[in-house]
């Protein structure tokens, strides 16, 4: 029987400002020497790369996130070969800034997913042709602003350029005393009038039975008890399983890159609960690895059906205080004048290092996880932890290095405990139980 193997890293958000040293830094080379070693060695790129080719979009992922091209050229230095493009940064500079970052990797023969110039091309999956396997990866993003969602063709219209959605409902389960409430909020801030009168008009469907909009996002339902309930879009579910039943047709392994901040029950360490069904059908539809990534810290990981899925395996490189330059929107949002440098408006923003992700240690520790696979099936992870220097000075800090530090396992560990979960920590390093024969 052929035991062709394949070994696969994977890293989380890479939000890069900086270049690299010609020389590299301290513990580069162990980290560059370890991605290294994989066949397929895959990263979040959470940038656009571009010469301000775009215009700067009237909303962000947070931080306008723009990078000179020519750090492309120092992320594959680290050696990674593999790369979503989809997450909430990808529109920060409009269309203008997908399509020129598209061009800057194509320049640089990078093999990438998650943006095109229309939904189809979004939604296509990669192909990295390693020695032993051909490794396909789809990625996709559930966070992002309406005008950076990429679309589709029409028989006489061009698609739109963007980022590949995953799209969710929210549904707010109530027990009646606080859907009665609602009802009279509903009609006393008059929230559903245009929706009530289009229904009078005959243009739209009346309300469904124990179902109240609040607005337009808000969907009350009539219940016994009180829970919040998220689903993923169905027609967004539908095309990114079908893409990746027919991608396991044409590659050995499928992997899955999924950027998300949308969390449960408002702890940032549990994946929303669409999140977790959307997960499981990716594998159930043939991925192997579900790579998630998004929330700026690590969630647990859950071993299911024939795959692994690592709901958020954390940052990777994180130098959101060296971005060069923010447009007009950042410093007016903060009612600063709009020619604040950059380095003062960061330090408005953290309240000069007293608030926000600076001062938050989860932001700061990450894994790479390891993944060796036989004929397509996972047999092996190893995880990896990773430090990105919190505590460093700001032109320092967000570079990783490798830590062997077994409280960061430990940490997931019990963050992987609901999943069923087990991690055999020892040398700084973790080896997943896989449950099942796989």
């Amino acid at each position: 029987m052929s035991k062709n193997r394949t070994t696969i890293i994977g890293a989380g958000d890479l939000f890069m400002t900086r270049r690299i040293p010609e020389d590299g830094y301290e513990g580069f080379e162990e980290l560059q020497a370890l991605v290294k070693e994989h066949d397929a060695r895959f990263v979040n790129l959470e940038m656009t790369f571009h010469d301000a080719e775009g215009f700067p979009a009237a909303e962000s992922g947070g931080t306008w996130a723009m990078a000179d091209p020519v750090m492309l050229d120092d992320v594959r230095r680290m050696g990674f070969n593999l790369f979503n493009t989809a997450n909430n940064h990808s529109g920060d500079y409009s269309e203008g800034g997908v399509l020129a970052t598209i061009r800057h990797l194509k320049e640089r023969n990078m093999v990438f997913s998650g943006t095109g110039k229309n939904l189809a091309e979004a939604n296509a999956a990669c192909y990295l042709e390693t020695k032993n396997a051909r490794v396909a990866l789809i990625s996709c993003c559930s966070t992002f602003s309406a005008a950076s969602r990429a679309g589709g063709q029409s028989e006489l219209l061009h698609g739109r350029p963007g980022l590949n959605p995953v799209r969710f409902k929210t549904y707010y389960h109530v027990d009646p005393e606080h859907y009665a409430m609602a009802e009279e909020l509903a009609n006393v801030t008059l929230c559903n009038v245009g929706k009530i009168n289009s229904i009078k008009m005959g243009y739209s469907l009346p309300f469904e039975e124990g179902k109240l909009p609040f607005g337009k996002e808000g969907m009350f339902v009539l219940d016994t008890e009180n829970r919040v309930e998220t689903v993923p879009d169905a027609e967004d579910l539908g095309r990114i399983t079908a893409e990746i039943r027919e991608t396991r047709r044409q590659a050995d392994i499928v992997i899955v890159s999924y950027h998300s901040h949308e969390y449960r029950d408002g702890d940032h360490t549990l994946p929303a609960l669409f999140t977790e069904t959307f997960a499981r059908a990716c594998i159930d539809a043939g991925a192997q690895i579900f790579m998630g990534h998004g929330p700026h810290e690590m969630q647990g990981i859950e071993v299911y059906g024939d795959g692994v899925i690592f709901y958020s395996i954390g940052n990777f490189l994180f130098e959101t205080e060296t971005v060069s330059l923010q447009p007009y929107d950042a410093y007016i949002n903060r009612k600063m004048p709009p020619d604040t440098k950059v380095g003062a408006y960061m330090d408005d923003r953290s309240k000069n290092g007293t608030a926000g992700y600076g001062t938050l240690e989860n932001i700061w520790r990450a894994i790479l996880p390891s993944i060796e696979c036989e004929d397509g099936r996972v047999r092996r992870v190893t995880l990896h932890p990773v430090s990105l220097q919190q505590y460093e000075r700001r032109s320092v800090k967000g570079i990783p290095v490798l830590s062997h530090d077994e409280k960061t396992l430990e940490y997931l560990a019990e963050l992987s405990k609901p999943y069923g979960t087990t991690l055999r920590i020892s040398g700084g390093a973790a080896e997943l139980v896989l449950s099942k024969e796989m």
